[in-house]
C-alpha cells in the first residue's frame, strides 16, 4: 500500500503573500466586487478567493468594509460643512491623561480621525462640523471643558485636493 502526502501550506495570520496583497489592494479600491469578480481579478479560483478573504478578515487585516460617502454631494445636500484639522496639546501627558482625552475625542461623532503624534502636539484630530457654531460647540465640549487641554490650534480646510483610505500595499511588488 502506497501513501501519498500532499503538502498543504497554511499561512500564518501575520504573513501575507502576493495573492493576499492583491486581494487587499483590490478590496480597498472596491469592496463591492463579487467573489467571482475578485477571484478573476487576482487570478485564483472563487473558493480559494473566498477562503483567503475570510482568513484576511479573521486575521484582522481587513478591519471593516464601509461605504465612502461623496463629500461634495453631501455638502450640497446637508450644507457644505466645515472640516478642521486640530492640534491638541495637553498640560499633563501621563498615560491616564492621554487615554482620557483620547476616549472623549473618539466618542464624539464629529471627530473623524484621532491621532496621537510626536513631537509637537499630543493629538491631531480631523473634525467635520456642520458650520462654525457647531465647531464651537464641539470645541467647548472637547477642549474648553477639560482643564488638562493646554493649547488648541485649528486649521480649517478651504479645498480638498485628495482624500483616500487606501494603503500602497503593492509598493515594491511585481504585479502579475
Amino acid at each position: 500500500m502506497k501513501f501519498y502526502f500532499i503538502k498543504i501550506q497554511i499561512m500564518e495570520h501575520n504573513e501575507l503573500d502576493l495573492i493576499d496583497l492583491l486581494l487587499l489592494d483590490s478590496l480597498q479600491h472596491d469592496a463591492s466586487l463579487s467573489n467571482v469578480a475578485l477571484a478573476e481579478k487576482v487570478n485564483v479560483s472563487p473558493p480559494t478567493c473566498l477562503r483567503r478573504v475570510k482568513r484576511l478578515i479573521d486575521g484582522g487585516w481587513i478591519e471593516r468594509q464601509i461605504a465612502v460617502l461623496n463629500h461634495d454631494k453631501l455638502g450640497v445636500a446637508l450644507g457644505h460643512g466645515l472640516t478642521a484639522m486640530v492640534e491638541i496639546s495637553l498640560d499633563k501627558q501621563g498615560s491616564e491623561h492621554l487615554n482620557a482625552f483620547e476616549q472623549r475625542a473618539v466618542a464624539n461623532e464629529a471627530v473623524q480621525q484621532c491621532w496621537r503624534v510626536s513631537p509637537g502636539p499630543d493629538f491631531m484630530l480631523v473634525v467635520q462640523a456642520a458650520d462654525m457654531p457647531h465647531y464651537l460647540s464641539i470645541s467647548q465640549t472637547l477642549f474648553t471643558q477639560d482643564a488638562n487641554v493646554r493649547n488648541v490650534k485649528a486649521f480649517f480646510a478651504t479645498h480638498r485636493a485628495k482624500f483616500t483610505t487606501t494603503w500602497p500595499v503593492l509598493a515594491g511588488q511585481n504585479k502579475p
